[in-house]
């Protein structure tokens, strides 16, 4: 069976290429692309010319809320990564309320109106509590009333070999006619990989002309407060001189002017960088370049980001890890072409 994947939210491509490079050595389970919808156009074209480039017209630019996906070709599966703005714990967790949170709708309506086998949503770890709860309760039962079984986990990248501690909260959902279960793919398989920061930096080197790999320029300031933070340390954790401390009241975001720890996975890519979001090389005095980010993100070198860099530093902080989603979709056609494999309990707890 192969599977034509519809996907809204699509982002620049993460989930896009581990579905098409999914790989459970039966050529007759796979995934292929046949169209996907995002509201930004930089991150549609960076989709189009990685994912699609024989077909940029199914790519569609265009917000959601206007979109009419009644004239969308027909799919077998479903992929919607819905907006995590107001789930997002750095956010202010409007949840349900925010201009964001009611996005996920989208996708239940493509779900009644398409019927795939199967779809995958995707969504930050923070969804479970937003609105007290109440938010993820109600999106799990809609996506349950659209007919299918659903097995929502909280994936930790970092545990299936991913160079970077990000949770994510990934449901799956198999349409309740069919015969088929989906089981969470054992972190077990991924024990021993070196998945340090260092290592998906360094090997193998990155070419000096690299792909969207332009070095941000750093004030003198910034670059002598980053002299007296140590790996792993962040602008309040570290002993800074009293001109180089930052003067912030309230809550203090713990990855402010955060270096690497070379010895273990990156923190959370996310799609910031001003005030001291970036995230912040080991040794040397800098902010990571964007195509070190992607590595973290485990996107291929070769894969071109379009857009300033600023747009393409969003596009990499939104995006799933290429290599976490292909696990997940391998898992998926396992399912259906009937090959087992080891598995675990879901789970949606830290």
């Amino acid at each position: 069976m192969i599977y034509r994947l519809g996907e809204l939210f699509c982002g620049p491509g993460g989930i896009a290429w581990g579905a098409t490079n999914a790989d459970v050595g039966d050529p007759d389970f796979r995934i292929v692309h046949q169209w996907a919808n995002d509201y930004d156009a930089d991150t549609c074209n960076t989709y189009r010319h990685n994912i699609c480039p024989d077909n940029p017209e199914t790519v569609y630019h265009e917000d959601i809320r206007k979109f009419d996906m009644s004239k969308l070709a027909p799919i077998d599966a479903l992929a919607f990564g819905f907006p995590c703005n107001d789930y997002s714990v750095v956010g202010e967790q409007k949840g349900m309320n925010g201009v964001y949170g009611p996005l996920y709708s989208y996708g239940v309506k493509a779900l009644k109106l398409f019927r795939p086998m199967w779809f995958l949503a995707e969504n930050v770890g923070g969804l479970k509590n937003a609105n007290d709860g109440k938010a993820f309760t109600k999106i799990i039962a809609e996506l349950k009333g659209a007919g299918y079984t659903v097995v929502p986990h909280l994936y930790k990248f970092e545990e299936y070999g991913i160079p970077q501690a990000r949770h994510r909260i990934i449901i799956v959902g198999i349409r309740d006619d069919l015969d088929v279960v989906y089981r969470v793919p054992s972190t077990a398989p991924y024990e021993n990989i070196d998945n340090t920061c260092r290592t998906a930096i360094e090997v193998p080197p990155i070419p000096a002309d690299a792909l969207n790999n332009e070095r941000t320029k750093q004030s003198p300031q910034v670059v002598e407060r980053l002299t007296h933070i140590l790996p792993g340390q962040n602008a309040f954790t570290a002993d800074l001189p009293d001109h180089l401390k930052l003067n912030i009241t309230g809550a203090k975001i713990s990855q402010i002017y955060k270096r690497l720890d070379p010895e273990k996975p990156a923190y959370t890519v996310t799609g910031s960088g001003g005030g001291g979001t970036h995230i912040y090389h080991w040794e040397e005095a800098r902010a990571l370049t964007n195509r070190e980010r992607a590595r973290l993100q485990t996107f291929p070198d070769e894969y071109e980001f379009m857009g300033s860099k600023e747009s393409v530093r969003k596009q990499i902080g939104m995006a799933v890890p290429c290599r976490g989603a292909k696990i997940i979709f391998e898992a998926i056609l396992k399912c259906f072409a009937g090959i087992s494999y080891d598995w675990i309990e879901p789970n949606i707890n830290e």
